[in-house]
């Protein structure tokens, strides 16, 4: 009969990064006594109130995650900045893990629980193993603790992994109209274009922006070459570098090809540092206008 439980909680476990609860104990057949036995013997070892380690504790933090989600229950999700780090928006994982529950839950432990009433199973999936909320969901739950900066990477990164799609972050926002994520995500649902690729996209958007410039294409592919920002009615070709992105010579080389390629095209290429958009913003947006305004004059 032992080999047999055995056996029944190493199938329950396994999937779980080899934790199991309390509640999957008893359903297997477990009393609570053998399961009070079990824990003295140090085949169960209690990790949260009701959940255990299945004769070792695994410490990986997708694991203790796993064990965090398992510990709040049925209705359990990993959310808010947990969840991001196990979609990759986030490098680090930040203590304590946070899962998300429909009803009232107190805390346990190493946990930080939200509740929600608007978490419906559209919500919710299964990442490597463990519930968590969608990315969508994820997204929106992060929104309102994040600089515009950041908010505005974790969303292109996102979609660029091809996690994230902007009709699915439209149907979230859309249902949760009174979200304190809402408003901050609204508009990269208002202007799709594509999603850039770096930081320094990202600045020469805002620096666009800010000193009337007109909106470009980002990221988008020509004559075989992906380019940061393109204004196509001006054929004019903006590349944003930093010192560190051409230290090697390969890349430095195969960016003045691609310009020369461009050029025997009749499309100009402007190449921009951070530093330069940083220290002397007005002079370059001043430069990059005039550029744009002769390209527009010669046709």
């Amino acid at each position: 009969m032992a080999a047999a439980f055995n056996r029944a909680i190493a199938a329950v476990a396994g999937p779980q990064y080899g934790y199991i609860t309390r509640a999957q104990l008893l359903a297997i057949g477990l009393s609570r006594r053998a399961i009070h036995y079990r824990v003295e013997v140090g085949q169960l070892i209690p990790v949260h109130a009701g959940v255990y380690g299945v004769g070792h504790v695994n410490v990986t933090p997708v694991a203790r995650a796993s064990a965090a989600v398992l510990a709040c229950g049925k209705g359990g999700v990993l959310s808010h900045g947990s969840a991001a780090t196990l979609w990759g928006f986030n490098k680090y994982w930040d203590m304590p893990f946070e899962v998300t529950v429909a009803t009232s839950h107190r805390r346990r432990g190493a946990i930080k629980v939200h509740r929600s009433r608007t978490l419906v199973s559209q919500d919710i999936t299964q990442q490597i193993g463990v519930r968590v909320t969608t990315p969508e969901r994820t997204v929106l739950d992060i929104a309102a603790r994040l600089t515009s900066r950041r908010l505005t990477r974790v969303v292109n990164d996102a979609r660029h992994a091809g996690f994230l799609h902007l009709n699915d972050l439209a149907d979230v926002l859309d249902r949760n109209p009174h979200h304190p994520g809402t408003s901050r995500l609204r508009s990269f649902v208002a202007n799709p274009g594509n999603p850039t690729r770096s930081p320094l996209e990202d600045d020469f958007l805002e620096f666009a922006k800010r000193y009337g410039l007109p909106t470009p294409v980002t990221n988008t592919h020509l004559l075989g070459y992906e380019v940061d920002v393109l204004y196509p009615e001006e054929r004019l070709v903006v590349e944003v570098d930093s010192h560190q992105f051409h230290s090697d010579r390969q890349t430095f080389e195969g960016d003045r090809n691609r310009d020369v390629d461009f050029l025997a095209a009749g499309i100009v290429t402007v190449r921009i540092t951070d530093e330069r958009m940083n220290q002397k913003p007005e002079h370059e947006a001043s430069r990059l206008n005039k550029i744009l305004a002769a390209r527009r004059k010669a046709g």
